[in-house]
């Protein structure tokens, strides 16, 4: 299959979809967690999506490319322990909590995988 865009990625689709979980999940936060861990897991798990855009873009140079899929690992490692403090405040059921950690264990071995092998993404250079 063809790769047109970042949202052809399998891994752009699971994190996109982790972090419309998250918005759907932290709906239920406390209001007064709405400027602080509920905007923290929101941007956090957005910003995965966004820097996998930004690199897909830059993929002419290997070294941009994997600093941003490195970005994106850094913002999925926030997620996850965001994740650890919604569910030790009790907003997060053990159960969900669980689901999303595994979803988010599951993006962070797609992209240590391209950070590991960056070269089938990239675009030759003529």
């Amino acid at each position: 299959m063809r790769l047109n865009s970042a949202k052809d990625l399998e891994v752009y689709k699971k994190a996109y979809k982790l972090a419309m979980r998250i918005f759907e999940v932290s709906k239920r936060f406390p209001p007064e967690e709405r400027y602080s861990l509920t905007g923290q897991i929101r941007r956090s798990s957005r910003s995965m999506c966004l820097n996998l855009r930004a690199g897909w873009a830059k993929r002419r140079y290997e070294a941009h490319f994997v600093s941003k899929l490195t970005d994106c690992d850094g913002e999925n490692s926030e997620t996850d322990s965001s994740l650890d403090f919604a569910r030790d405040c009790g907003y997060l059921s053990i159960e969900e909590h669980h689901e999303l950690v595994q979803y988010s264990a599951e993006v962070g071995r797609m992209l240590g995988g391209m950070i590991n092998d960056p070269a089938p993404f990239m675009i030759s250079r003529l």
